[in-house]
């Protein structure tokens, strides 16, 4: 029968090491090197997850972690200042301000890219 006990999930970079200074220093995780040659995050909510290296990698096309926070204008401020590079989109329904974050319909919420160029966000709490 399946009965787990966790879950957690997993995604790639091109290079590990800028991943891990990138996850500890700029996001301020707490980050560990596993046995198997991949990075173990842990975040926010007792939630962990995987990186991995991958040759071939490609940054994926999706949000593949969202954080959220109490105020995502200082958050924004904050990862910017540590050399977060943030996403801006114009596009019918989506449109991102000058901040680069987006107060349309949803969530307020703003992109950015981790080192590999994978896309995060940070999504202010209700």
């Amino acid at each position: 029968m399946f009965q787990p006990t966790k879950a957690f999930g997993g995604f790639s970079v091109n290079n590990l090491q800028e991943a891990k200074v990138f996850y500890e220093n700029v996001l301020g995780l707490q980050v560990q090197e596993s046995e198997m040659g991949t990075l173990d995050i842990a975040a926010p909510g007792a939630n962990h997850f995987m990186i991995y290296e991958k040759p071939n990698h490609t940054p994926a096309t999706y949000t593949v972690l969202n954080f959220l926070v109490p105020d995502i204008e200082a958050a924004v401020e904050d990862l910017k200042s540590k050399g977060a590079k943030f996403e801006s989109y114009d596009f019918p329904g989506l449109k991102t301000d000058a901040d680069n974050i987006s107060r349309g319909e949803g969530p307020v919420v703003a992109w950015f890219t981790d080192p590999a160029g994978n896309i995060l966000s940070v999504i202010q709490e209700s």
